[in-house]
């Protein structure tokens, strides 16, 4: 079977479960996508300037490109659909393509998480499981869980705020761990900067936006981070609680009994730990799953589950995905809209079964 003709035939299987194709926009504009999807997609795109002068980029990735073409339509309720096209990135490796293949799918105004997460990974498995790969192997995170820790921990909200924010940025992330854990905050000139700026914004109009976010919602944060205290004497027993917790990997099976110990060791609420079914449901598969809470912080806009499919042979990464609630408001959207998805990677699984790209 050549990998063009599996293509047709996952594609046809996405349709008679309901999804709809859809072709996002290939170009893009770059300082719109940068704006509002963080950083971390500047260094991945591809980007020039048009003949206006304006900055455009080819789309770095599909779920982002899926989501603006959803906002453009101005669509409503529920919307099932999926993409067969190429995403152009960047690498910090010389082998691997610019140009990649993918096969997808989203969930988008859904508000029926459990269902909707079990039902974008199980599609996908079934779609992979019409390749005669004989082991897979799922790494599998839920990156609210992180945020529910921090919420729950005794800790200054200035702290939590920058704990959350940078999240997605492993190394200044130790480095914030390092400074919480020697009493250590921003400096005295940042702290004023924050409150010179915070009386100057509450003189605006509270409706305007900046960067997708109200002033109104800008205020808010700045009031918490302005009334903090600028030390904090558990620091040290805060960040060996949060390093532990990121350490936590195990077989699926293991997910609840691993984090029950850990927030009875630190005597942190139960209620902090949420039903994750679509997680465990996956425990009575006969897939090798394991369960981490360190998993899933490469892309920013994830706000749940995440998971990734790989061969157990080459750990050759064959589909990717998640859900990420925030990224559409993050986009232009009035409000928070729903969203979960998963994206076949073709240009991997042609390095798997040898397959040709057409």
């Amino acid at each position: 079977m050549k990998l063009k003709n599996y293509s047709k035939k996952i594609s046809k299987f996405f349709e008679k479960r309901g999804f709809v194709f859809l072709e996002p926009d290939v170009l893009l504009d770059s300082n719109y996508i940068i704006q509002r999807s963080g950083e971390n997609f500047k260094k991945l795109m591809l980007t020039f300037e048009d003949d206006s002068g304006k900055n455009m980029c080819l789309r770095p990735d599909l779920t982002v490109a899926s989501c603006v073409k959803y906002l453009e339509e101005k669509a409503k309720g529920t919307s099932k659909i999926y993409y067969s096209g190429q995403a152009y990135r960047r690498s910090n490796n010389s082998k691997d393509s610019i140009v990649n293949n993918q096969l997808g799918l989203e969930i988008i105004g859904s508000k029926k998480e459990f269902s909707d997460d079990k039902k974008i990974i199980d599609t996908i498995l079934k779609a992979i499981n019409k390749i005669k790969i004989k082991k897979i192997t799922i790494n599998i995170g839920d990156v609210s869980l992180f945020r529910q820790l921090i919420d729950s921990l005794k800790i200054p909200e200035r702290w939590k705020l920058r704990l959350i924010r940078h999240f997605w940025r492993p190394i200044y992330f130790e480095d914030l761990l390092n400074r919480l854990e020697t009493n250590s905050d921003i400096d005295p000139i940042t702290v004023d900067f924050d409150k010179k700026r915070f009386f100057e914004m509450k003189k605006f109009n509270q409706n305007k936006e900046i960067a997708g976010r109200k002033i109104s919602e800008i205020l808010s944060r700045f009031d918490k981070k302005i009334r903090d205290p600028r030390s904090f004497a558990e620091g040290k027993k805060t960040a060996k609680i949060i390093r532990e917790f990121l350490k936590i990997s195990c077989p699926i099976d293991q997910m609840d009994k691993s984090l029950k110990n850990f927030f009875k060791k630190y005597n942190i609420k139960k209620s902090v730990i949420k039903n994750k079914l679509p997680i465990k449901s996956l425990s009575k598969s006969n897939y090798k799953i394991i369960f981490s809470t360190n998993f899933g912080r490469d892309i920013e806009y994830y706000t749940g589950m995440v998971f990734e499919i790989s061969a157990s042979k080459n750990k050759q990464e064959i589909a990717r995905g998640g859900r990420y609630d925030d990224l559409l408001k993050s986009l232009g959207s009035k409000k928070n809209i729903p969203a979960v998805g998963a994206a076949i990677h073709l240009n991997n699984l042609s390095k798997i079964t040898q397959w040709k790209i057409y």
